[in-house]
């Protein structure tokens, strides 16, 4: 329902230059980002999950669509960051490594302020277009509420997220080869905490991909 309203309000256009595209992103832009593409896929041994893909540095013009994205009701972005994503060999087959990719949840009055989970619908947008991928959201739920990441120091943030993850069905995931997905990786803390929620109800593995690295 999200998805159809947004397409009814707002124009296909891309993210960057505004201009009309049905895809999201223009090939001038397309070309343009190609320049600010890290791409990169960390190997961890001292964390929960064992691997982070992520795009970009959270910078620049990154930071700026991507704050927009998130805290200024531009919804019709997750277009332009799927488009980024199914663009990106190297994360399309990394992604195709799990059984299951799971958007980090948001908390029910979080969603309700903010409209929608800005990481569910980029990552249900690109899942449509990769063969034998499983989006699950139903499974990892947020049933506690804390404060925003953002305004914490990295020790706050370990602390913040601590018993506010839960699962609700822990048969869809045992077994299973996990990645969840976020917007923005920080400190990696929300990240390890749903790993640890994840490897505890008997997930065989989790990896972590995002659109960027702070």
């Amino acid at each position: 329902m999200i998805e159809f309203l947004l397409q009814l309000i707002y124009p296909n256009v891309c993210g960057f230059c505004k201009q009309l595209d049905k895809e999201g992103l223009c090939k001038k832009c397309e070309l343009k980002l190609k320049e600010l593409d890290r791409t990169r896929i960390d190997n961890y041994k001292n964390k929960y999950f064992n691997r982070h893909a992520y795009i970009f540095k959270y910078d620049g013009e990154i930071r700026k669509l991507m704050l927009d994205y998130k805290f200024n009701d531009n919804a019709y972005l997750y277009k332009t960051f799927a488009k980024i994503i199914l663009n990106n060999k190297k994360i399309c087959d990394f992604i195709k490594l799990y059984d299951l990719i799971i958007p980090i949840p948001l908390h029910k009055k979080r969603l309700n302020s903010r409209g929608y989970n800005q990481s569910e619908l980029i990552i249900k947008e690109a899942c449509r277009n990769i063969k034998n991928l499983t989006l699950e959201n139903k499974v990892l739920i947020k049933t506690g509420k804390n404060l925003p990441q953002s305004t914490l120091n990295k020790r706050e943030r370990i602390n913040n997220v601590k018993n506010v993850y839960n699962i609700k069905n822990n048969k869809i995931i045992k077994n299973k080869k996990i990645l969840l997905f976020d917007d923005i990786y920080t400190t990696g803390s929300t990240a390890n905490e749903c790993a640890r929620i994840l490897i505890d109800n008997e997930a065989k593995e989790v990896g972590i991909f995002t659109i960027a690295k702070d």
